[in-house]
């Protein structure tokens, strides 16, 4: 019987430290890793005209670490956004973002939070890549 109580004192202390530092990536042994931020490689075209534009353009964004909740944006603003998988995702472009020809920075971003591992922190906001309207 010592034995159990022992035991179940040890799980009891085990369960309180989990739960008190589930939140804290460098106190919580278990988050091994968290999920890293997204990254991106390339854009399906680097120079659109400003027609294609008000046609609704749909550009596909390759790269890394896309999860569900990771969303495409356009010079800092966020965009309805269709992740098709872990490497690629797709925004269409209208005139109510880009209202003129010019250079617009494409980034993507995964909001932090926890990333559904233990309370682990992750996310964060890929470098930019340039997109040219003529």
């Amino acid at each position: 019987m010592r034995r159990v109580l022992a035991f179940l004192r040890s799980l009891s202390a085990i369960l309180f430290a989990f739960l008190v530092f589930q939140s804290c990536n460098s106190l919580n042994p278990a988050c091994g890793s968290a999920r890293p931020a997204p990254a991106i490689a390339s854009l399906s075209a680097t120079t659109i005209t400003f027609a294609e534009v008000q046609q609704g353009f749909v550009l596909t964004v390759n790269g890394s670490h896309f999860v569900s909740s990771t969303v495409g944006e356009i010079n800092g603003t966020a965009l309805s956004t269709l992740v098709t998988s872990p490497t690629q995702l797709q925004v269409t472009l209208t005139t109510t973002l880009i209202t003129a020809p010019g250079t617009a920075s494409v980034t993507v971003n995964t909001p932090s939070g926890t990333s559904g591992d233990l309370g682990c922190t992750s996310g964060g906001t890929s470098s930019a890549l340039s997109l040219t309207i003529t």
